[in-house]
């Protein structure tokens, strides 16, 4: 299995023009022409995750979160992306990242959260475009066959995602049904739900002050940037499983989410 095989596979399944302006996914660091002994799937590339794709027999790392992201001007020590990059070069480590293309894809990572929520009848919400036959969207909206009150979603959502914490407004007094979601850092959407009529939006990020004066309006749901894309990794092995079946891939065993959560006893 060549590198350029699992790209173009990768890439056929969630196409690059469906990524957003500013980003930079696709191929980051390897030769196409390469040999691939196995992928390992994780959401951030670290130098461990590099120490363990080595220990691990594999010569590509697939990310979620691109390591390229920022223009480099130099390569040395100074920080963790350039010691990523060395230690990936000089170990012949390729890496590969589908990011905001990933996001966007429809039976993307959006879709995947839905799929873990239980929702159904799901539709695009948001801005949406067609590359290749591909549709992809901005985010999703889908509903629950059996409506739930707002604490049981909450704790729904708590358990689903295994988060140590989630940010809410006050409560709904009127029961849950529709979710329009987007993983990772998505506030810019809560319009676009509100719009739409949904009873709650989830997400992994929002400002402090995009909180007010949505009480008994919406019920919003914010439950971390990593937390609402953990599955992304299991997402890549299935696409890589279906479409490379003679490619060994492996989902890392290291959580890379910098946000650690101190609780006092």
């Amino acid at each position: 299995m060549k590198l350029g095989n699992v790209l173009h596979a990768l890439e056929r399944f969630a196409p690059l023009p469906l990524q957003e302006d500013y980003d930079h996914a696709g191929l980051q660091i390897g030769l196409p022409e390469a040999e691939v002994s196995g992928a390992l799937l994780c959401l951030d590339v670290t130098e461990s995750l590099v120490d363990e794709a080595l220990s691990k027999g594999c010569n590509l790392i697939v990310s979620h979160h691109p390591l390229l992201f920022h223009g480099l001007h130099r390569i040395s020590d100074e920080d963790m992306v350039q010691r990523v990059v060395i230690k990936a070069i000089k170990h012949d480590i390729a890496i590969i990242s589908m990011h905001t293309n990933l996001d966007a894809a429809a039976g993307g990572v959006n879709w995947k959260i839905a799929e873990k929520l239980g929702l159904s009848d799901c539709h695009p919400l948001g801005k949406e475009q067609e590359v290749d036959g591909i549709k992809g969207s901005e985010g999703l909206l889908g509903r629950f066959a059996e409506p739930m009150a707002a604490d049981d979603f909450v704790e729904h959502v708590q358990r689903v995602f295994k988060v140590e914490c989630v940010m809410t407004n006050e409560l709904l007094r009127r029961p849950i049904e529709t979710v329009a979601l987007c993983g990772g850092a998505g506030s810019f959407l809560l319009p676009t739900a509100l719009a739409a009529g949904a009873d709650a939006f989830l997400t992994g990020e929002m400002h402090y002050h995009e909180y007010f004066g949505h009480e008994q309006e919406i019920q919003l749901c914010v439950i971390g940037h990593y937390q609402s894309e953990q599955y992304t990794s299991e997402l890549l092995q299935e696409i890589l499983q279906k479409s490379c079946p003679e490619l060994r891939t492996v989902v890392t065993e290291e959580d890379t989410n910098p946000i650690l959560y101190f609780h006092q006893h």
